[in-house]
């Protein structure tokens, strides 16, 4: 098995895993999706509320919020020492006061605990016209993206490696000198340049100028995109310790079977 990373940047990470087949694959997006931890405003107490919205929707957008998580300070609710009860180890409180004409953002949210604020600072929640104020305190926990898509870390997907195959050499080079910037010829070979920048309509005319692309059912790349909870790369290893410990638990399980 082979990894390496083509791009990264502070919330996106762009690598290959070759030598492995669409099922190990698919489980690496799962486990991603439905099982790595963050955090997420679970419960909204309002004590005062004169905004033109509901409570109810207001709840609603908050607990959309993405929250910057510190997993190594805080346990999953069914996990820690309380049972779920609710304390310093598995839950933290945010609040708001506010009472100024404007829009209130997510920057406006404080935190008990300077780790756990909105990871994106810009995001607007509603806006108060004169007179009209905005309490609220919230609690926040750490969840798994198979309870709500509210705890889910980011997004991510994968396809097959594309493999280049040259059927008309005078049109491809044609195409290739077009495609400047996003592929290099090497010597028989085509190779992508830029990830990033690659789409469908790359491919298409590829296909139309003497290209043919094929997808390794060996090798993928993976596109992964954090909402701002946690870093990329900790996303992965997260998901990667989480498999882990399921293998080693059905290992354990299995050897006591009779």
């Amino acid at each position: 098995m082979k990894v390496e990373v083509i791009n990264k940047s502070e919330n996106e990470l762009v690598f290959t895993i070759d030598n492995i087949n669409p099922v190990i694959a698919n489980t690496l997006r799962r486990t991603i999706f439905v099982e790595v931890p963050v955090m997420a405003i679970k419960e909204v107490e309002f004590r005062k509320n004169s905004s033109a919205l509901f409570d109810e929707i207001l709840s609603h957008r908050l607990g959309l919020v993405p929250l910057t998580t510190d997993l190594k300070s805080y346990n999953l609710p069914d996990e820690c020492k309380c049972k779920g009860e609710g304390c310093a180890l598995c839950q933290v409180e945010l609040f708001l006061f506010l009472k100024e004409e404007g829009m209130v953002y997510s920057k406006d949210i404080d935190s008990k605990d300077p780790k756990i604020k909105p990871a994106i600072a810009e995001i607007p929640i509603v806006e108060l016209n004169k007179g009209q104020k905005l309490e609220f305190v919230a609690t926040a926990v750490l969840g798994r993206g198979k309870e709500h898509m509210k705890f889910s870390p980011g997004h991510i997907y994968y396809k097959g490696y594309p493999e280049f195959n040259i059927e008309n050499k005078s049109k491809a080079k044609e195409a290739i000198k077009l495609c400047k910037g996003l592929l290099v010829e090497k010597g028989d070979k085509v190779e992508i340049t830029d990830f990033m920048k690659w789409n469908d309509a790359c491919e298409q005319f590829c296909e139309e100028n003497g290209v043919k692309i094929n997808y390794s059912d060996t090798k993928f790349i993976f596109f992964l995109e954090s909402w701002g909870q946690l870093e990329p790369k900790e996303i992965v290893m997260t998901a990667l310790d989480i498999l882990d410990k399921k293998l080693i638990d059905f290992e354990k399980s299995f050897s006591k079977a009779k």
